[in-house]
């Protein structure tokens, strides 16, 4: 009796110090394997957000197709330009008055071009598989990108996302829940990592500075 009783005591305090190990290092280690995950969703989401900056500037609006985002960066380039003042004799003004006057003006001399991809990529071909969220075995983000009316006038935007449920599917469900409900100065708060926005006009990620630049 007194070998059963022994036995069931130390299975006793076994459980006891399971439990008090993951009461104490559970959240411990889903925050280190999360702040990892974070930053490399974060570097790839910077990633996109400068092609589609890039989209808008040459073609004039965003994209929310990430094949035709591959293309454009494979095929597009920038028109390297150059702003210059001068100044010209008023014809006009000389014929009517007799006297000279100059008028100024900008001239925009093109110099040259250059690729989208080299400007952004470098010799990097990681653009090529933007589309799918780190660490979840080739899920996507969601993007979307359209118009919003401010006083009559149509602004291009763009919004990506990735679900903390895809970046977290394999950790602790009760952290996870947690994390979700994020409210903090250094955490990423709401259900997902977001960059841009489908009702403001911005382009800037709901991360803050600890997850990289934003």
């Amino acid at each position: 009796m007194k070998i059963v009783i022994q036995i069931v005591l130390w299975v006793v305090i076994g459980v006891l110090g399971y439990l008090t190990y993951n009461a104490v290092y559970g959240p411990v280690e889903f925050n280190k394997v999360r702040d990892r995950r974070y930053v490399d969703v974060v570097e790839k989401m910077k990633d996109i957000r400068d092609v589609q900056v890039a989209h808008r500037e040459i073609i004039g609006n965003y994209e929310d197709n990430f094949e035709d985002l591959i293309k454009f960066v494979d095929t597009a380039q920038y028109t390297i330009t150059q702003r210059r003042d001068t100044s010209f004799l008023d014809e006009e003004y000389k014929k009517t008055y007799g006297v000279d006057q100059y008028k100024e003006a900008v001239v925009i001399d093109t110099l040259g071009f250059a690729s989208v991809k080299d400007s952004i990529f470098g010799d990097s071909d990681r653009y090529k598989d933007m589309m799918y969220i780190p660490h979840t075995d080739n899920k996507r983000f969601k993007i979307e990108a359209g118009y919003i009316d401010d006083e009559g006038t149509k602004i291009p935007v763009f919004e990506v996302r990735a679900p903390k449920d895809l970046i977290l599917a394999d950790q602790d469900p009760d952290l996870l829940v947690q994390e979700k409900q994020t409210v903090a100065v250094d955490g990423v708060d709401g259900e997902a990592i977001t960059v841009g926005s489908m009702t403001q006009v911005k382009t800037n990620g709901n991360w803050p500075k600890n997850f990289g630049d934003n």
